[in-house]
């Protein structure tokens, strides 16, 4: 049997909305996947450091506000980063 996929959902930035990510998560929970949840307010350090230490297979991201073309590209940098200092070691 293999292991369930695992699912970061986070909701980066100041958007205090948060019930669309949790109707998400349940419903990746419901399909059998593992969910980790990181809650509101988020940094894009504070995801990635999430990411990797959950050691997830995919994050999802939960952005109202609009400022998906600012952070989007800061957390992806961050796992970027993250990825080749692992290569290196």
């Amino acid at each position: 049997m293999t292991p369930p996929i695992r699912v970061l959902v986070a909701k980066p930035g100041l958007d205090g909305h948060d019930r669309g990510a949790k109707v998400i998560a349940r419903a990746l929970r419901d399909a059998g996947m593992e969910v980790i949840y990181t809650g509101l307010r988020q940094t894009p350090e504070m995801i990635a450091e999430a990411a990797l230490q959950e050691d997830v297979h995919v994050v999802g991201l939960s952005i109202l506000s609009g400022a998906h073309l600012a952070l989007i590209p800061r957390i992806l940098e961050q796992l970027r980063a993250a990825a080749a200092k692992s290569a290196k070691a």
